[in-house]
């Protein structure tokens, strides 16, 4: 409670307006889920009526909302809560905003305080690398204008995500960059005469001397004067316009460290040639070229991170490419070539050789082969014939064909793939709330050892001792930029996932990066998962009274109406034996077990030993003939018709090709495979000892495979889990990390964490080789980071010069704190070389 009144109060403080907000009578709709009946509307009318300074209440059934006008004291919060102890809920919602002008970890957690510090929010994640913020609050008690408020007062320039063409996050990267570059030249143009003017002498004799005598000798040091004016009110005044209010707010950031470094370097040398008499005795030194280097070698070190800024995020930059701008629609016989924005499904469109699909549909003419290795990561081509369904943006290789376009916008795989990859960006690793915590502090503890430098060289250091302590004093406040702290986990994330995606595996939120590297066992499922999932009917054996044909066709018509691999393949069989089959009513399926239906008035199941068990059907006469042909690898399933077994029948679905390899290199990195299934233990050992896994849990049903992970996890330790069909959801979901295999239902790819879109398993080698190369290079970027500064401060301070060595350069420190980001997002950019099964 004492943490949101503080946050509270912050919000106030940093915002002029909030109080006299607060005391405006404001009009509030809130969603509420729950209401059933005109009693729910009364009894939440009742707890909103009884806010202090609420009127105009109005709950709407048939919306499901509740509007109020309030005054007074009640917040947007007090309206949430007091619908939460009617007993009803509020849904929260994410409201997302870019941001432009943060350049360290310092800036991202004063934009995520002012933001925690709205009436309504619960959650709030600011990322420095991608420049985005999202806030988790309450549906209806903040709008998009009061987030960007939040953010505006805190110093920062907010942007709606989504707003037109020239605003996405990548273009305004790339204008920051050009901004950047124009700034750098212009500081170093008119650096270059100051440290000309300044060092010159240094380097040939008689130089200061000639100069004098050209120029003047009170002139040289207002022409520095000038230059350092000119540097400071043009390229660096992008530090000052943040920096310094920032200092007066008592929020530093890095801007103000900088500010406050090159101010101090500037104005001192402004006393020593305007009012030397200021100063103690000896003491009028110029530090012009300090304080226009400072500014310079910062803007190079911020113009190199843009440029590799923008290189870790180009994954999702080339996916938005893959998507073509025209698309050629046909209208009768003719084909016109039109804005792919302006299709609509159902429409017909013609994909010529070497160009890509414009949306997703399924081929309704001709054939060819295309390439889908931009979501599979698979290179070879996958032919596409009638009936096929092709994916927008991947590329047909050598035929032409039609396609019915059955997803277009926001709705195709390529835009629910950049989604994903651009939320997982935009996440925050576990690991990233402790370097927030100690950056908030960060920038104050230097302002404070920087204050103690300068003190004690006054009080302990030799005379002039004022110029020994303000190099001193700035060096500290440079060197100290927490630049590298805020950039070394969200650019990590950026190349890993970026990586990722190339290759086929889309990591649905950053955190599942930390989650996967700290996975000790992968369970996977069977069918699907392990096997082709395309299995085929290989033994039917009628029981006495029954004729094959009668049963398979029976069994083929109530296995139509499922979604399961081996009913397809029971369906397939009797169309291709019989042809045209009956329809079912009535139809059950129980997952786990079987399903029941009705054909032509019987009653039909199918199903395993324990469904008929469940049924009341006894199994013995071919039992045995079961365990057999479960023995050989193959799924036995019962037929039963009007309460009597009719049948037995086999289906065997061969195991995927790469499996066994892809099993020994996940072995070999140190993890324990166990397979989860619901088929018949005779089948599923004959499996894993065909593939090298040890742990296997078979004839579990949906909720059994929850259990079965909890035993392995008491075990084992934190798992992974990987599925494809319906019943592995609530399997996906209790897993540390859920990985559902992208070729299986929707149901399992939104319950999983992790998509390996060209269903091998290959792609399972690839997420964990890339997720444990992203924690290991966020350690080393953490690392480098802190130790950096941990090291540089006491330097920075003259720890040297307290044992004969020199002071540190107030130049030498900017450039080190310059190269310090520059080798983040460096060591960050080499995790686009990562991955591989090997």
């Amino acid at each position: 409670m004492g943490s949101t009144i503080c946050a509270g109060m912050d919000a106030v403080a940093n915002h002029p307006d909030a109080l006299a907000a607060a005391e405006e009578p404001r009009r509030l709709s809130l969603p509420v889920a729950g209401m059933s009946c005109a009693s729910c509307t009364g009894r939440v009318e009742r707890a909103l009526a009884a806010l202090p300074g609420a009127r105009d209440v109005s709950v709407n059934l048939a919306t499901g909302r509740a509007s109020l006008t309030l005054s007074g004291d009640t917040s947007p919060t007090g309206v949430a809560e007091a619908i939460r102890e009617a007993g009803y809920e509020v849904p929260e919602t994410v409201t997302a905003v870019s941001i432009e002008g943060m350049s360290c970890a310092s800036c991202s957690a004063r934009v995520e305080r002012a933001l925690l510090g709205l009436p309504g929010a619960v959650s709030a994640s600011v990322n420095l690398a991608t420049g985005r913020a999202e806030l988790r609050h309450a549906a209806g008690t903040l709008a998009l204008a009061d987030v960007e408020a939040a953010v505006r007062a805190s110093g920062y320039t907010p942007h709606a995500v989504d707003r037109g063409a020239g605003t996405t996050p990548a273009e305004r990267q790339a204008r920051e960059e050009v901004a950047l570059r124009r700034d750098l030249g212009i500081a170093a143009a008119l650096a270059a005469p100051i440290v000309v003017l300044d060092m010159g002498g240094h380097l040939i004799p008689g130089f200061h001397h000639a100069l004098a005598g050209w120029l003047g000798a009170g002139t040289v040091p207002w022409l520095q004067a000038a230059l350092a004016t000119l540097v400071l009110a043009g390229p660096g005044r992008r530090f000052l316009r943040i920096g310094v209010p920032n200092l007066l707010r008592g929020q530093p950031d890095m801007n103000a460290l900088v500010a406050l470094g090159a101010g101090a370097a500037y104005l001192y040398s402004l006393v020593s040639v305007a009012a030397p008499a200021l100063l103690p005795a000896g003491a009028a030194h110029l530090y012009f070229e300090a304080s226009v280097l400072i500014i310079t070698l910062i803007l190079l070190g911020r113009t190199l991170e843009a440029r590799a800024r923008g290189r870790a995020g180009a994954a999702i930059a080339r996916l938005i490419d893959l998507s073509p701008r025209t698309a050629r629609r046909l209208e009768g016989d003719a084909e016109r070539e039109v804005p792919v924005e302006s299709l609509r499904v159902g429409d017909r469109v013609r994909v010529r050789p070497g160009e890509r699909v414009p949306a997703d549909g399924t081929v309704v003419a001709g054939e060819s082969y295309v390439d889908e290795s931009m979501i599979s990561g698979e290179p070879v081509p996958v032919r596409k014939g009638a009936g096929a369904d092709v994916v927008g943006g991947t590329l047909n290789t050598t035929g032409g064909f039609d396609v019915a376009v059955s997803r277009t916008g926001a709705d195709t795989v390529l835009a629910r793939i950049v989604r994903m990859v651009e939320e997982a960006q935009g996440g925050k690793l576990p690991v990233q709330a402790l370097v927030d915590r100690i950056t908030l502090w960060f920038v104050p503890a230097v302002m404070a050892v920087a204050a103690l430098t300068v003190i004690g060289w006054l009080a302990f250091g030799p005379a002039p001792a004022l110029g020994h302590a303000i190099v001193a004093g700035i060096a500290v406040l440079i060197i100290a930029c927490p630049c590298a702290m805020g950039l070394a986990t969200p650019v990590s994330i950026m190349v890993g996932t970026g990586r990722a995606a190339e290759r086929g595996v889309l990591f649905r939120q950053g955190a599942a990066l930390q989650a996967l590297q700290e996975a000790r066992t992968i369970a996977l499922d069977k069918t699907g998962t392990l096997t082709e999932g395309r299995p085929r009917l290989t033994d039917l054996r009628p029981a006495p009274g029954f004729a094959r044909s009668q049963v398979l066709t029976l069994a083929g018509a109530v296995e139509a109406r499922s979604e399961h691999p081996i009913a397809r393949a029971v369906t397939e069989a009797a169309r291709g034996e019989i042809g045209a089959l009956p329809e079912s009513t009535d139809f059950v399926a129980v997952p786990g077990h079987g399903v029941t239906a009705r054909v032509e008035g019987a009653a039909v199941a199918l199903g395993s030993r324990r469904h008929m068990e469940r049924l009341g059907i006894a199994v013995a006469p071919l039992e045995q003939e079961a365990e057999r042909l479960a023995g050989e690898g193959r799924s036995p399933i019962y037929l039963a018709v009007e309460g009597r077994l009719a049948a037995l029948l086999a289906v065997a679905d061969p195991v995927k090709p790469e499996a066994r390899e892809a099993i020994a290199a996940l072995r070999a990195r140190g993890l324990t495979v166990a397979m989860l299934t619901g088929d018949a233990r005779a089948t599923a050992e004959t499996v894993a000892r065909s593939l090298g896994i040890d742990d296997v849990r078979a004839e579990l049903r949906p909720e059994d495979k929850v259990e079965a992970l909890r035993a392995l996890r008491a075990v084992y330790g934190p798992l992974a889990f990987v599925g494809d069909g319906i019943n592995d959801a609530p399997a996906l979901a209790e897993a540390e990390i859920g990985i559902a295999i992208g070729t299986g239902t929707d149901v399992a790819v939104e319950s999983a964490d992790v998509v390996l879109m060209s269903g091998a398993l290959t792609g399972l080698v690839e997420a964990v080789t890339l997720s444990r190369a992203t924690m290991a290079n966020i350690r080393q970027n953490l690392f480098w980071a802190f130790a950096y500064n941990a090291a540089l401060i006491p330097v920075a301070a003259g720890l040297l010069a307290v044992f004969g060595g020199p002071l540190l350069s107030p130049v030498l420190a900017a450039g080190a704190m310059a190269l310090s980001s520059v080798f983040v997002v460096g060591n960050a950019l080499r995790l686009r070389r990562a991955g591989g099964t090997s």
